[in-house]
C-alpha cells in the first residue's frame, strides 16, 4: 500500500507538488513567527544590558558581611558591588547645565556588568584610581591626561524646598531659580585625590539631562567594613517569575532595608511585576499562533481532501481486490508522512532564511528606532525550532485525519462509480422558486450543483471563511499593535522645545522663533490650575476608580488639574480656522469660554495599564469652576469659572493632552488676562516649540542667540524614534498580511480549480444539452456569489467573535473604545467576490476548450 501511495504520489505530481509548497509556506509561517519572537526578545534584552548593564536585582545599602552571604545564595550567578561616592564641583566645565562631577565605584565584576567602554588606558585597579569620560575633555577647559593627578571635595547634593531638604540623584536635574541660577550645594564634601588611568565612552546609562559627567572609580571589596554601605546588583542563574517574592525574602533574611528590580530586562524574559502585561503579551501571542495555526490546517487540510478526492476512484480499485479501511486509512496517513517529512525541513529552512533576510533589511532602521547599536539577530533556538516541528506534525496529523477516515468508508462501487461527493435526494437539491424567477434557470442549476456537490462546496467556503478569518483578525492586531505602541509614546510633533517662565520677555523668544535654521514655530502660554469635578461628570475609567477606592472624593468631588493652553491673536486665528468656531464667542472676557480636547490617551497608575478615553462625561455649555490655594483657609477655594465652549480632538504643534488626571482647555489671550488678573499664585510659562531641517544646527544657533535663563531641549530623536518604531511594527504586520493573503488566495484558487477540474464530466453534460456559453457563465457568476455570501454569514461573524477576543487581550494592559475595523470589513467582502469569481473564470477558460465528447468519457484517476 505504500508503494502504491508512493507511486500515487509520483503520478500526480502537480498535485503533491501543490500540497507540498502549501505544507512549506504553513511550516514557514510558524518557523518565521517563533523565529521572529525569540530574536526580538533577544534584541530587546541585549538593548537593555547596552543601557543600563546586566544586573536583575539590587540590593541597596550592603556592608561587608551581607555582600558576602549575597555570594554564598545559590541563586546568584554574579554579584556585582557599586557606590556612588558622590558629586564635586567642577569649575572647568563649559556646560552650565553640567557643573558637577559624579563619581561612582565599581568592583572589577562591574566593569563588565555594566558596559564600560575604554577608549584609552586601563580600568583601574586600586580606590585612588579613575577613568573619565572623554566628553569631560571635550566641555572642559582644561585638557586632562592619562597619569594626571586630580584634587575634589566630594559630598551630596541638596535642594532645600521651604522646610523641606532633598538629596537629589543624577536622574535629578540641576536645580535653578527664576533667575537661572543655581539653587542646591554640596553637603558633607570629603577630600580624594585621584589618578586618571584612562579614558572612557560616556555610560549609555548616564542620562542626558544629568549635571554630572560620570566618573568611575575602582570599588576594593577587601576595604569593606561591617559599616560600609554599597550596592549589590545580582544577576540571577535562572530568572523566574519568583525573583521577586525570593528576593524580598533573602533582603528581609539579610536585614537588607531595600531591593531594587531591573523591570525591563525582567520583562524581556517573561518576568513582570505587572499580572496584566504579562497577560497581554501571553494571550497576543497565543492568539497570533492559534490563528496561524488555523490557517496552516485550513490550508493543508484542503490539500489532503483534494488529493482524496481525486484518488478516490484508485482507492476504490484497491477496496475492490480486498484493501481494508485500516490499509487505506494509513495510505493517507502515510501520504502525510511522507510530504511531511519533504516540507516540513524545508519549511523550517524557508522560515529562518526569509527572516534573516528580513532582518537584514530592517535592521539599520530599528536601530534608529532604538537609538541603539544593537540589531536584530537570528536566534534559532532547540525551543523554537521544537516548537515549530510539534505545530507542523500536529497540523498535518489534523489535517490528514478526516480525510483518511472518509477514505476508509469509501466502498468499491461508490468510488468506482465516483458517486461518493454526490448525495442526490430531492429534499436536498430543492431550490427556491424564487432563485429561478429572479435569477434565471442558471443561477438555480449552480445552486443545485452546490448542493449535489456539497463536500467540495464546504471545503471551499472553509477556505474563504478561513481567509476572511485570517485577513481580518491580522488586520485588527496590526492597528491595534500600532495604535498600542501609539499610546505609550510620547506624541512629538516637534523637533526642539524651548521652556521659559512669565519673566521672559515674549521678544526674546520671538527672535529665538525667527533663527536661520527654524522653519516652523508655535509660542504657547500656560497655566495650571485645579478643578473638582462631580461624580456624574467624571470619565468611566475614573468613575470605577473612585467605586474600587483607588481614588477619594473630597466633598464629593475629585480634583483634577486643568492645563490652559493660552494662544496668540494670530495662533488662535489659525486653530480657529482650523477646528471651525466663531472667534468673537471665545475672544469675550467677560463671557469666558474655551476649547477643551475631548480625548486623552494615559497610564493608569491604579490599573496599570494605557487608556483613551473621553476625559468628561459634559456637554457644550455646561460650566467648569476653577480653583486657586488660599493662605488664610489653607486650601483651595472657587475664583471663577468658565464655560465649555466646545469639544474637539484637533490639536496643534507642541500641545500635550495626554496626562493622567487632566483637562485640556485652549482659551484665548483676552480670556486668559481676565481668568488669572488677580490670581498671584498661577504662573503663566512660555513655551516655544520648533521645527528645524537641521535640528542640531539650529540647538546651536539658539544658544547663541539666547540671553535670558531659558531651557532648549532636542527633542528630535525621540519623534523619530517613535515614528520608526511604528513604522517598523507596520512592516512588520502588513508583510505579515500580504503573507496571510497571498497564502489564502493561493488557497481558495487551488479548492476552486481542482473542484472544477472534478466537475468536467457535469459541466459537458450541460454543454451537451444545450446551454450557451453566456449562460454558463451566467451559471459560473451566481455560483461565485452563493460562494462568496455563505463564506461571509460565517466568516464575518466568526472574525468579530475573535477580534473580541484579541480587544479583551490587549485590554489589559490598553484600555480604549472597541470599534471594529469597517474599512477592512469592506476590503474582505469586496475581495471575496472577485477571488472567487477570478478563480472559477480562470479554471472554466481551462476547460471551456476540451471536447464535450471527451469530457463525458472523463475519469478522474
Amino acid at each position: 500500500m505504500n508503494k502504491l501511495t508512493l507511486r500515487n504520489l509520483k503520478e500526480n505530481k502537480r498535485r503533491t507538488l501543490v500540497t507540498i509548497i502549501g505544507v512549506i509556506i504553513a511550516v514557514s509561517m510558524l518557523t518565521a513567527v517563533s523565529t521572529l519572537g525569540v530574536s526580538f526578545i533577544d534584541l530587546l534584552k541585549r538593548d537593555s544590558i547596552a543601557r543600563d548593564g546586566e544586573w536583575h536585582a539590587q540590593f541597596i545599602g550592603v556592608n561587608n558581611e551581607q555582600a558576602k552571604e549575597l555570594r554564598k545564595d545559590s541563586n546568584m550567578e554574579k554579584v556585582i558591588l557599586s557606590n556612588n561616592l558622590g558629586y564635586a564641583n567642577w569649575k572647568d566645565s563649559k556646560n552650565d547645565s553640567k557643573p558637577y562631577l559624579f563619581f561612582k565605584q565599581y568592583d572589577e565584576q562591574g566593569f563588565e556588568q555594566f558596559l564600560i567602554t575604554l577608549k584609552e588606558g586601563t580600568f583601574p585597579k586600586a580606590s585612588n584610581e579613575i577613568i573619565i569620560p572623554d566628553e569631560m575633555r571635550k566641555k572642559g577647559n582644561s585638557k586632562y591626561a592619562i597619569g594626571e593627578e586630580i584634587n575634589v571635595s566630594i559630598g551630596e547634593r541638596h535642594f532645600q524646598l521651604e522646610e523641606e531638604d532633598s538629596i537629589l540623584t543624577q536622574t535629578d536635574p540641576l536645580q535653578r531659580n527664576e533667575e537661572g541660577k543655581s539653587v542646591e550645594e554640596i553637603q558633607q564634601a570629603k577630600s580624594y585625590t585621584f589618578k586618571i588611568v584612562g579614558i572612557m565612552e560616556t555610560p549609555s546609562w548616564e542620562p542626558s539631562w544629568s549635571p554630572g559627567y560620570t566618573v568611575i572609580s575602582y570599588l576594593d571589596q577587601k576595604e569593606l567594613t561591617t559599616s560600609s554601605s554599597v550596592n549589590a546588583s545580582v544577576v540571577m542563574k535562572k530568572v523566574k517569575q519568583s525573583i521577586y517574592e525570593d528576593s524580598e525574602s533573602l533582603a528581609k533574611k539579610l536585614a537588607i532595608a531595600k531591593v531594587d528590580f531591573n523591570n525591563e530586562l525582567l520583562r524581556y524574559y517573561g518576568v513582570s511585576s505587572n499580572d496584566n502585561l504579562l497577560l497581554t503579551m501571553y494571550s497576543l501571542i497565543g492568539i497570533v499562533i492559534l490563528v496561524i495555526v488555523i490557517g496552516s490546517v485550513a490550508l493543508i487540510y484542503n490539500a489532503f481532501a483534494i488529493s482524496v478526492s481525486e484518488r478516490a476512484r484508485h482507492l476504490g480499485m484497491l477496496s475492490s481486490v480486498g484493501a481494508t479501511k485500516k490499509q487505506k486509512r494509513n495510505s493517507v496517513f502515510f501520504e502525510g508522512a511522507v510530504i511531511g517529512g519533504i516540507s516540513i525541513p524545508l519549511g523550517i529552512i524557508a522560515g529562518i532564511v526569509g527572516i534573516g533576510i528580513t532582518f537584514t533589511f530592517i535592521n539599520k532602521y530599528l536601530q534608529d528606532a532604538l537609538n541603539s547599536t544593537q540589531g536584530l539577530n537570528v536566534v534559532i533556538t532547540p525551543y523554537s525550532i521544537l516548537f515549530s516541528i510539534i505545530i507542523s506534525i500536529v497540523t498535518i496529523f489534523i489535517s490528514t485525519y478526516l480525510p483518511a477516515r472518509k477514505a476508509s468508508k469509501i466502498s468499491a462501487i461508490d468510488a468506482i462509480r465516483q458517486t461518493q461527493d454526490i448525495k442526490l435526494s430531492g429534499k436536498k437539491v430543492k431550490t427556491s422558486k424564487f432563485v429561478r424567477k429572479v435569477f434565471g434557470i442558471e443561477a438555480e442549476i449552480g445552486l443545485k450543483n452546490l448542493k449535489r456537490n456539497k463536500r467540495r462546496y464546504q471545503t471551499t467556503v472553509f477556505s474563504l471563511i478561513i481567509s476572511i478569518l485570517l485577513f481580518l483578525v491580522v488586520a485588527y492586531f496590526t492597528d491595534n499593535m500600532k495604535k498600542s505602541v501609539g499610546l505609550s509614546q510620547e506624541n512629538i510633533d516637534y523637533d526642539i522645545a524651548v521652556s521659559a517662565d512669565s519673566t521672559t520677555p515674549e521678544e526674546e523668544l520671538q527672535i529665538l522663533a525667527n533663527a536661520p535654521s527654524i522653519t516652523e514655530s508655535n509660542l504657547i502660554k500656560n497655566a495650571y490650575v485645579s478643578t473638582y469635578l462631580k461624580k456624574d461628570l467624571l470619565s468611566e475609567n475614573n468613575r470605577k476608580s473612585v467605586e474600587k477606592g483607588d481614588a477619594f472624593l473630597e466633598d464629593g468631588k475629585l480634583p483634577f488639574t486643568v492645563n490652559f493652553f493660552i494662544l496668540s491673536e494670530s495662533a488662535f486665528k489659525r486653530y480657529a480656522n482650523s477646528v471651525g468656531f466663531p472667534i468673537k464667542e471665545y475672544t469675550n472676557p467677560d463671557d469666558p469660554k474655551g476649547i477643551v480636547i475631548e480625548t486623552a490617551s494615559y497610564f493608569d497608575p491604579y490599573e496599570e495599564k494605557f487608556v483613551e478615553e473621553k476625559v468628561l462625561n459634559a456637554k457644550p455649555g455646561d460650566y467648569l469652576d476653577l480653583y486657586s490655594y488660599r493662605e488664610e483657609s489653607a486650601k483651595d477655594e472657587i475664583f471663577t469659572k468658565i464655560q465649555i465652549g466646545l469639544f474637539t480632538n484637533e490639536t496643534f504643534m507642541g500641545m500635550d493632552a495626554d496626562n493622567y488626571r487632566m483637562l485640556t482647555m485652549i482659551i484665548s489671550n483676552e480670556v486668559a488676562e481676565k481668568l488669572f488678573e488677580k490670581e498671584k499664585n498661577i504662573n503663566l510659562n512660555y513655551n516655544l516649540y520648533l521645527n528645524s531641517d537641521n535640528p542640531e544646527k539650529a540647538q546651536e544657533e539658539l544658544e547663541d542667540l539666547k540671553t535670558v535663563s531659558i531651557y532648549i531641549y532636542n527633542v528630535e530623536k525621540d519623534r523619530k524614534q517613535s515614528e520608526q518604531m511604528i513604522m517598523i511594527m507596520s512592516v512588520f504586520m502588513y508583510g505579515f498580511i500580504s503573507l496571510i493573503s497571498l497564502i489564502s488566495i493561493a488557497n481558495i484558487f487551488n479548492t476552486i480549480s481542482t473542484s472544477i477540474s472534478l466537475r468536467k464530466r457535469e459541466f459537458a453534460m450541460l454543454r451537451s444539452v444545450g446551454m450557451t456559453p453566456t449562460g454558463f457563465n451566467k451559471m459560473i457568476y451566481f455560483e461565485s456569489i452563493f460562494y462568496g455570501i455563505k463564506a461571509l454569514m460565517y466568516g464575518l461573524p466568526i472574525s468579530i467573535g475573535v477580534i473580541a477576543i484579541l480587544y479583551w487581550s490587549i485590554s489589559n494592559t490598553f484600555e480604549y473604545g472597541f470599534a471594529l475595523p469597517w474599512l477592512s470589513i469592506f476590503y474582505v467582502v469586496i475581495a471575496i467576490f472577485i477571488i472567487v469569481a477570478s478563480a472559477m473564470l480562470y479554471s472554466v477558460s481551462k476547460i471551456k476548450k476540451e471536447n464535450i465528447i471527451d469530457g463525458l468519457k472523463q475519469e478522474n484517476a
